[in-house]
């Protein structure tokens, strides 16, 4: 029998995945859609990449039918295609802090409070937010926060925090997040917030993460 066999073209068309996923570019621009969706411009201004080399490597994961695009006006706008990228792209993610060396030592020594007095994670959150225990600062921004949020949070970008802090009330802890465990953003609120003397934590996941749990999610209508 000559010709490529039914498993050669199985596994010829789930290599595109991987092909896919074969850069770190495409993973940030995935890591950044799991935010909400956003346009070309909004994306190369957030990844530090030139409009030209955000849109190629956008195709890339068009083409792999992990983003899908939609026209607005003069605007194209980029989505996640499903939830199940999303998961994807976690497990990779995962599989990597269990199995690379060197994630973890990348992580000791970028993040400043990975110790458990000042981490949170959602369980525990979602309870306290419920009971109306703590205040939740989103240091995403405004674009994200709008298209999704923890119930309650308020938005305060990074850039915006230390000049808003007069907006947060005195006595009740502060639980500062960001985009997911690699997000650097909730990090450097956390030690804004501690230098101040705010007794704060950081979620130790995302909004992603939150939403994939199927906890509940505010939006705002645009």
């Amino acid at each position: 029998m000559t010709g490529p066999t039914f498993k050669d073209r199985i596994f010829g068309e789930l290599a595109v995945l991987g092909q896919a996923l074969a850069s770190p570019h495409r993973l940030e621009l995935l890591d950044l859609l799991a935010q909400g969706a956003r346009t070309v411009e909004d994306l190369a201004r957030e990844a530090r990449m030139s409009l030209a080399n955000t849109s190629a490597h956008l195709q890339v994961l068009r083409r792999a039918r992990l983003v899908e695009a939609e026209k607005q006006g003069l605007y194209v706008r980029y989505r996640i295609a499903s939830p199940g990228v999303f998961e994807l792209y976690r497990a990779l993610r995962d599989l990597g802090a269990v199995r690379l060396a060197e994630i973890d030592r990348l992580v000791e020594s970028y993040f400043t409070n990975r110790d458990a007095l000042h981490i949170v994670d959602k369980e525990e959150l979602l309870r306290q937010v419920e009971q109306g225990a703590v205040t939740v600062v989103d240091v995403r921004p405004y674009e994200e926060f709008r298209q999704g949020h923890i119930p309650h949070a308020r938005s305060i970008p990074l850039a915006e925090l230390e000049r808003r802090l007069a907006e947060l009330p005195s006595g009740t802890e502060v639980v500062a997040y960001c985009r997911g465990p690699y997000c650097l953003l909730s990090d450097e609120a956390l030690t804004l917030l501690l230098k101040h003397g705010y007794r704060a934590r950081r979620l130790s996941e995302g909004l992603p993460e939150w939403r994939e749990a199927g906890y509940p999610v505010g939006t705002i209508a645009s």
